[in-house]
């Protein structure tokens, strides 16, 4: 047997659950796609933008919008089906206790997702209103570009969403000893510094906003490490 018939139907099964996958992103895509409008509208009230003359640089900007509306209401809707793909591709190579332990991390995961989501929303609402604060103090005009905006909003919110996922995947590899977590403490520093590159990385352009962005993916690493502990004693418990 060659190493391709070996992998085969391994690989038929990533290839269906992609094409399924990729099915439902393209649904939802196009969902997003048709109430573009809407979702800008609430994006702009969400904001609370009045006070702030937002325009329009191009007439191909609709067009770009409402693709970038649609990538993201198709990836915050597949970001569950993914989860839970990859969770059950996985099942049959993981022990029922690990199986159990994952599973039960998946409602977690997903809050954490929509939390740093939030997050980075109310991030961005906060530096528009020191953007107009100091625009109306200093008596200067205000002309901000909606596509630009909306794709710096929508993206820094999808990849601090993404963020908040590290401390479930830290938690998983930890519990199934692949990291141990004496070692993973020793790494503190780099963790920290690690943190503030990914909110460096994200489109901001003040280092006060990288730094309130670096907090809370930093305090979660920590309670990432206190939950282990905690369960590692629960475990000794169960066993006496």
């Amino acid at each position: 047997m060659t190493a391709i018939d070996k992998y085969y139907p391994y690989l038929m099964e990533v290839r269906k659950r992609l094409f399924f996958t990729l099915s439902v992103f393209a649904v939802a895509m196009f969902v997003g796609f048709f109430y573009y409008e809407k979702i800008i509208k609430f994006i702009i009230d969400l904001l609370s933008l009045q006070g702030i003359n937002i325009v329009f640089t191009s007439p191909f900007q609709f067009i770009n919008l409402a693709v970038s509306c649609g990538v993201v209401v198709g990836a915050v809707l597949t970001f569950p089906l993914i989860i839970g793909q990859i969770l059950s591709f996985l099942k049959p190579a993981l022990k029922p206790k690990e199986y159990k332990m994952v599973l039960g991390l998946l409602p977690f995961s997903i809050l954490l997702f929509l939390v740093g989501f939030g997050l980075g929303a109310f991030i961005m609402k906060w530096q528009i209103q020191i953007f107009l604060g100091r625009s109306i103090f200093l008596g200067i005009g205000n002309i901000l570009d909606i596509s630009k905006l909306l794709s710096v909003v929508l993206l820094t919110s999808a990849m601090m969403g993404i963020g908040f996922q590290f401390p479930i995947v830290l938690l998983i590899l930890m519990r199934m000893k692949i990291i141990k977590h004496h070692h993973l403490a020793r790494q503190r520093p780099w963790i920290y510094l690690g943190s503030f590159i990914f909110a460096l990385l994200l489109p901001l352009d003040s280092i006060l906003a990288d730094v309130i962005l670096t907090l809370p993916l930093v305090f979660l690493f920590e309670i990432t490490l206190i939950l282990d502990k905690l369960l590692d004693g629960r475990e000794v418990i169960n066993n006496v």
